[in-house]
């Protein structure tokens, strides 16, 4: 086997939206891997803008911004272009990223990062930042469905903290029968299935029960890190391996490590 295609004959099922699915596909590629799509995301608007409206036109009174995910970034910026909201009416915000990857998309709103914690989860977020923001206005901008880690555990620390819903995260109607197809009992069995976030694993079960198919043995998963991790324990499956560092990278050594030869 080549050391510089350790992944070559290998089929990795990516479970991540659409447009977010290339960096780790092509990475996995780059390494020989044959990279079967399946969405189990696709992102989309909040029910209602009026509440993260009505924040960022009194965004003055914050003090801070927690993003905790790169479509939160993304979704935010997309709300500004709309309301004809600039950068600079954010510049006096200490930003918080939950990783590099969130980083880069903050970064791309025009806003720098401030504090991003050594290990991507919302438990590091809040040990980062207990101390930082006691008394002060603090605005979290996340999904709608997502853990309350964050906002309970600052609350209790002393902070003001808003939590405004800035996408909804649903399953792609087409992945239902595409589940059929690459898990079907004709095929054979992907080498593993990467995981990027709770919600990927969520939806990945919600796609069997649409297909009403049952989750195939032997089917091995692989983790971003220990949210994912434990996301996949509650659904009864151990991954074969876990990420580290906990981000696409780290999911790539993962995977190498799992199935390289």
């Amino acid at each position: 086997m080549s050391t510089s295609h350790p992944l070559a004959g290998k089929r990795i099922l990516v479970t991540r939206a659409r447009h977010q699915a290339g960096k780790l596909a092509e990475a996995l590629e780059a390494l020989g891997a044959e990279v079967l799509r399946l969405p189990t995301i696709e992102i989309i608007p909040p029910e209602t803008y009026a509440h993260l409206d009505a924040v960022l036109e009194v965004i003055s009174g914050f003090d801070w911004l927690i993003v905790t995910s790169a479509n939160g970034a993304a979704a935010l910026a997309e709300r500004m272009r709309f309301l004809g909201i600039h950068a600079e009416r954010l510049e006096h915000l200490q930003v918080a990223a939950i990783g590099p990857a969130t980083a880069e998309a903050v970064g791309r709103i025009g806003l720098k990062v401030s504090a991003m914690p050594d290990e991507y989860v919302a438990e590091a977020v809040v040990a980062m930042l207990k101390e930082k923001v006691v008394g002060r206005r603090v605005l979290l901008a996340r999904a709608a469905v997502a853990r309350d880690v964050i906002p309970e555990q600052l609350r209790q620390c002393g902070a003001d903290i808003h939590v405004v819903e800035t996408y909804r995260t649903v399953i792609p109607s087409e992945s239902i029968e595409q589940v059929r197809e690459l898990l079907a009992e004709a095929q054979p069995l992907p080498d593993a299935v990467t995981f990027t976030s709770s919600s990927t694993v969520n939806n990945f079960f919600a796609l069997l029960a649409a297909a009403k198919i049952a989750m195939p043995a032997g089917l091995r998963a692989v983790s971003i890190g220990p949210v994912t991790t434990r996301t996949l324990s509650q659904h009864k499956w151990e991954p074969a391996r876990e990420a580290f560092p906990y981000d696409i990278s780290g999911l790539v050594g993962a995977c190498v490590k799992l199935l390289g030869q």
